[in-house]
């Protein structure tokens, strides 16, 4: 995983945590990499990282449960459903254990995490076995007992053979006693009728090989060892029945079945241990497996990168895909929204632009009529780690995908070209040369912006001539950056382009460039004597004013205005300074920007490099939302791209863990009044969010009244949405009736009336 950096405190002003409501949040979470399966009342569970969804086979409906419904796993390793309790438990890599019960609440435990007195490292929970209504619980320092009906932890074992600490991979009961597979001290046992088991000294090794499974089935134990073999003990040897051939991901027994999962193997054996079904590949796929269980004689089979897959165990033949529709993946780097498409691709690069190691992945996009679909990464003509989206304005069906390895991919219809230093001149794309390899190509592309001409502009990182633009007419044309990249180091983050036709570009170790080519080629850098906090510039944003905010490593500046760069040869940037009670602070301080998005009322949405987002007020003196993991369905603080749909004001936040969307209501403005709505409408007894009257110009005066003519609201709209509480001025909800909304534009040329129907 790319961009991992330090944990940031904010600590420059308090902030509220406001508790959102769940319906104004939306998740857009890929299941295509599962982690777990397991099986429970006439109903299958599968886990990824980050969430977990389930069908009941008699129904056919599927359930996601993520953080839009409150489920906020760390890495989840491993699940369990309890079919006498009805719930669902995840262990996950720090220790967290959550619960989805019955109800759909969840609950989440934290005691491994805050107690267990072992580094933090070591917490990590591998697998979760249920017998007599408790959870056994392997862990990377030994076993914690867990209480299904009082939903607490009861003893912790630490069973190394001098008391210390050692990993357990699974557990398993037999004849009263816990056998716990280590990974390096063989197989402890102890007796659960023995009061004093918390004592190291009570446990005993029952073998001292080196074994990865263990399971108790058809009344015996059955273990896997590392030599890639099965084995079942018939109560004074290990006897030797499968050789799996590869070493096991799962090895778990589900009713009358023991299931073995290799990364391409699924083994499923009886009680007499004839091997009743044997799994080696999906037709059409080119999977790995992770994990598999069987349900009503249906074989389920977990994969790495391609979702889950059912087929009947007597016959495997025919595979039934029961992926939830998806994106590619949960770890997205870019999103775009275009008019007709969200795109979203996966390929990324470290703080210090090294797209090392090389994606290899495909790109998505989400429409609502059709939902997810992806082109694989076998027709992307061999582009990786593609790193950045660009629709052509003129014409939406003409995409661009920057990739930060090997030039840019142009998607027109269903059908791809590469540009790259082979098919562009002597005034294109250029790769990076190593000195002593000459052999070597690596053409580093970012960014891809459209200016009001219809020209396509990259930065070219690695080579002198770093600013492309592909003209409108077809034409490549460069321009050298050598006189401002003093530093040496060719690396450009993102680039915007004002109605001056001016490109401003970020770089890792120069600042901010700023280029006209219709000024003469004119160059302004900006940098550490100019105001900057730091020469490592993230994020640009151009907001409703024509100011550029400019996100750095280091916090956050502005320049007051982009049409200086017209009259002016130097330019100096300034800080926000806010007030927080008696103290003056600046906004952001040394905080590292990862993002800025302007929405429709000219608030600015900011995120802070593993510390969530913020929104900010169009001047950025309040702070309108802070959202993190803790207070809203984010399911990580580590928010890499914002995106916003300005004709419905939805705020997209791609995340390394997953993507989800915030219901704004902050949209464009319209250019008259023709195509004002009111939503929801009616406004149902059910309904607890807020009514949203869109299709507005800007600075447009709103009032509602009764069916009588009594004022109940009154507004002035920012962008193109504004939206009510259904009270009369705050203080009570008003009754049920009609209700009347009187929209004026500014200068009161234009006005239109609509009727609101509530019903309480």
């Amino acid at each position: 995983m790319k961009f991992r950096y330090l944990r940031i405190i904010i600590f420059f002003f308090g902030l509220v945590n406001y508790g959102q409501q769940n319906t104004m949040w939306k998740g857009y979470f890929s299941y295509n990499e599962i982690v777990d399966v397991v099986d429970g009342e006439n109903t299958i569970y599968a886990a990824t990282e980050v969430g977990i969804f389930y069908k009941n086979l008699t129904l056919g409906d599927i359930n996601q449960i993520n953080s839009i419904t409150d489920f906020k796993p760390e890495e989840i390793t491993c699940i369990h459903h309890s079919k006498q309790f009805n719930k669902t438990l995840a262990g996950n890599s720090n220790g967290l254990l959550l619960i989805a019960n019955e109800d759909g609440s969840i609950t989440t435990k934290v005691d491994i995490i805050e107690e267990v007195p072992v580094p933090q490292n070591k917490k990590q929970i591998n697998h979760l076995y249920e017998y007599n209504e408790k959870i056994y619980i392997a862990t990377d320092y030994g076993i914690s007992v867990f209480d299904l009906n009082t939903l607490e932890f009861v003893v912790t074992y630490f069973i190394g053979p001098a008391g210390q600490e050692i990993t357990v991979l699974q557990t398993t009961v037999f004849n009263d006693e816990i056998y716990a597979v280590t990974q390096y001290n063989g197989i402890r046992k102890g007796d659960l009728n023995n009061p004093f088991l918390y004592d190291f000294s009570q446990w005993e090794t029952f073998d001292s090989g080196y074994w990865t499974g263990i399971a108790t089935f058809n009344n015996e134990l059955v273990a896997q060892n590392s030599n890639n073999r099965t084995y079942r003990h018939n109560g004074s040897a290990f006897v030797e029945v499968l050789n799996t051939i590869q070493a096991s991901v799962k090895f778990k027994v589900v009713d009358d079945n023991l299931i073995i999962t290799t990364p391409n193997h699924v083994y499923v054996l009886d009680e007499s241990y004839n091997q009743v079904a044997h799994v080696t590949n999906i037709p059409d796929y080119d999977v790995t497996f992770s994990a598999a269980t069987v349900v009503n004689n249906q074989l389920f089979i977990g994969t790495e990168k391609n979702g889950l897959f059912s087929t009947n165990v007597t016959n495997p033949i025919l595979f039934e895909d029961m992926t939830p529709n998806g994106p590619l993946q949960n770890y997205i780097f870019r999103v775009k929204q275009a008019p007709n498409k969200l795109w979203t691709v996966y390929g990324d690069y470290s703080q210090q632009y090294n797209p090392y190691p090389l994606d290899e992945l495909g790109i998505s996009y989400y429409t609502t009529n059709l939902g997810w679909e992806t082109f694989p990464y076998s027709d992307l003509l061999t582009a990786n780690s593609i790193s950045d989206i660009a629709y052509n304005p003129s014409n939406t069906n003409q995409v661009y995908f920057s990739s930060f390895f090997s030039g840019l991919l142009k998607l027109e219809g269903e059908d791809f070209t590469l540009y790259d230093y082979t098919n562009t001149g002597p005034n294109g794309l250029e790769s990076l040369v190593l000195p002593g390899n000459p052999s070597y190509k690596d053409v580093r592309i970012n960014t891809p912006r459209f200016d009001r001409e219809g020209n396509l502009w990259v930065t070219n990182s690695w080579v002198e001539k770093s600013l492309k633009v592909l003209r409108a007419s077809g034409q490549w044309q460069s321009y050298d950056f050598s006189p401002y990249i003093t530093s040496g180091n060719y690396r450009f983050g993102d680039l915007e382009i004002d109605r001056n036709n001016t490109k401003w570009v970020t770089s890792s170790h120069d600042g901010l460039i700023a280029f006209n080519e219709t000024l003469g080629n004119k160059f302004i850098k900006i940098s550490l004597n100019e105001g900057l906090p730091s020469v490592d510039v993230r994020s640009l944003a151009i907001d409703n004013n024509n100011q550029l905010w400019i996100g750095t490593f280091a916090g956050l500046r502005i320049l007051s205005s982009v049409n200086r760069f017209v009259q002016e040869n130097e330019l100096t940037v300034t800080n926000i300074v806010i007030q927080e009670g008696d103290l003056a602070q600046e906004l952001f301080y040394e905080q590292p920007i990862q993002d800025i998005e302007v929405d429709g009322a000219n608030r600015k949405w900011i995120s802070i490099i593993d510390g969530g987002v913020f929104l900010v007020s169009p001047n950025g003196q309040q702070t309108i939302y802070r959202f993190d993991k803790s207070n809203s369905p984010l399911p990580s603080n580590n928010v890499l791209d914002i995106e916003i749909n300005g004709t419905t004001g939805e705020v997209f936040f791609a995340t390394d863990k997953g993507m989800v969307s915030f219901l704004g209501v902050s949209t464009k403005p319209s250019d008259d009044l023709a195509n004002v709505f009111v939503y929801p409408n009616p406004v149902r007894p059910n309904y607890t969010g807020t009514i949203k009257i869109s299709g507005l110009m800007d600075d447009c005066n709103v009032k509602i009244t009764d069916i009588e003519g009594n004022l109940v609201h009154e507004t002035t709209s920012s962008g193109g949405t504004i939206e009510w509480d259904g009270t009369a001025f705050g203080s009570h909800k008003v009754a049920s009736g009609v209700y009347m909304v009187f929209v004026a534009s500014k200068d009161g040329i234009e006005t239109i009336v609509k009727k609101i129907m509530i019903v309480r």
